[in-house]
């Protein structure tokens, strides 16, 4: 690892990447890599997780397509220094800021979206002007082989690279000097990774989870909002960071939003043994079977070991003490809590870690103005559950547990760039304020004029 990364840092200081020509030539090999190669895509994708074509298309494969072909359409623009404002003080000076690449980052990704969350972050890589060594999650173990193949076969080693391995690779490349890390994972090995990329002062993009709430109250159509839910929830198996990971209802509503959520599973998920993504693996297919409580049930737990498989299930009665309510879930399992009054849900959810997101079902705009100016979360939605993610000018990341630092778009861009501020001054003049001998009439002047 270190003799590649040798390699990489020595093919960054040759200038090359920091050019627009070169940043555009590779996002658009990128992308023929992509289109040519997504068949092979798709059908590993159902091999590691039974996702659908469609799923795998929308969620993974055109996710990253429209990624790049902004990048594209942006980068120019991206590129160029800005011109900001000058203070008066600075008499015959122009102020300008300028984002410039880091060098090489490491990119670790995850099972739950194997493609999308190591390419994603790999086209601002890219755009930014970087070099990168891509480690995708083990677990999704053809998706994997086949970035491999595929990132190996299309780029020199010495600008982009992937490598496999599992917990001792991981180890192996977090202890290296990278100039950027971005992991996407657990929020304990995010731990890990932090700790180990602040022995060589590396910065850090840590793309983590929690457990992201969904609070409906009496003023929506109870049918929209828990077809919206369940949308969220259920997609990719509930394997997905920004998931809704348990509902908040008002007590009153209670028994008509549950059965409107079963009528939603219904129709969205009428045979959940067919085009329904699968648990990733055993261990987390048992992890998950565990925190379902039989009694609580009242929908769904239809499980299929041999294939992994465990269908749309609800449970209510629930509350913080049970185990399913002590982890985030990040699987098909959805509890149901009540409350009677939006302050005493504020007051508990502030004293929770802050999850990644946070959906809100609500027609009253005080409710809506309370929730989102007391709680803090890395993102979320009115009325709606994850497609804040889908909108690229939305910066997406975590706060706290959940994370540290945003991408997508251009902050994918500002992600992996320094941003370098610089003054230029005319010669025209030289005006003798700021140098010695110190007066009292410049310093009555400077306290005037920095007060």
């Amino acid at each position: 690892m270190k003799e590649l990364l040798d390699k990489q840092h020595a093919f960054f200081q040759t200038n090359k990447t920091k050019s627009y020509a070169f940043r555009k030539e590779q996002l658009l090999t990128l992308k023929k890599m992509i289109e040519e190669h997504m068949e092979e895509i798709e059908e590993a994708l159902y091999k590691d997780l039974h996702k659908s074509s469609f799923e795998a298309y929308s969620t993974e494969i055109g996710f990253c397509l429209y990624s790049i072909s902004k990048a594209l359409k942006k980068l120019k623009k991206w590129m160029k220094p800005k011109k900001v404002p000058t203070p008066l003080h600075l008499f015959m000076t122009k102020s300008y800021m300028q984002l410039e690449p880091l060098g090489s980052v490491l990119v670790i990704g995850p099972y739950n979206y194997p493609f999308q969350l190591v390419i994603e972050p790999l086209v601002g890589v890219i755009a930014a002007g970087n070099t990168a060594v891509v480690k995708p999650s083990e677990f999704a173990s053809y998706t994997e082989q086949l970035l491999v193949k595929l990132i190996n076969q299309t780029f020199d080693p010495s600008y982009i690279h992937c490598v496999t391995g599992g917990k001792e690779k991981v180890q192996e490349l977090i202890q290296q000097k990278f100039d950027h890390i971005f992991f996407t994972g657990s929020t304990r090995v995010g731990q890990i990774v932090y700790e180990a990329a602040s022995k060589n002062l590396v910065p850090v993009t840590l793309e983590l989870g929690g457990k992201s709430p969904a609070i409906v109250d009496e003023t929506v159509p109870l049918d929209i909002a828990a077809r919206r839910i369940v949308f969220g929830k259920f997609i990719n198996a509930g394997q997905t960071c920004i998931a809704p990971d348990y509902i908040y209802v008002k007590e009153e509503k209670k028994e008509d939003f549950i059965q409107a959520l079963i009528e939603s599973i219904k129709q969205l998920y009428p045979n959940p043994e067919q085009g329904y993504v699968k648990i990733i693996n055993q261990t987390h297919y048992e992890r998950l079977s565990n925190l379902i409580n039989k009694e609580k049930v009242v929908y769904g737990d239809q499980r299929n070991e041999e294939d992994l498989k465990i269908s749309p299930t609800i449970m209510d009665e629930v509350s913080w003490d049970d185990d399913v309510m002590k982890e985030e879930i990040f699987g098909p399992i959805l509890p149901v809590l009540t409350y009677q009054n939006i302050e005493e849900v504020i007051a508990t959810l502030k004293t929770k870690e802050k999850p990644l997101a946070l959906y809100l079902f609500t027609k009253n705009k005080k409710v809506e103005e309370r929730v989102f100016k007391d709680l803090s979360f890395g993102g979320g939605a009115i009325n709606d559950t994850i497609m804040h993610i889908v909108n690229a000018k939305i910066p997406f990341g975590g706060v706290g547990s959940s994370g540290i630092g945003e991408y997508h778009g251009y902050s994918s861009f500002e992600r992996f760039s320094n941003r370098k501020g610089y003054v230029k001054k005319s010669t025209l003049f030289d005006l003798p304020l700021a140098y010695p001998p110190y007066k009292k009439w410049k310093e009555k002047l400077v306290r005037f004029v920095l007060k």
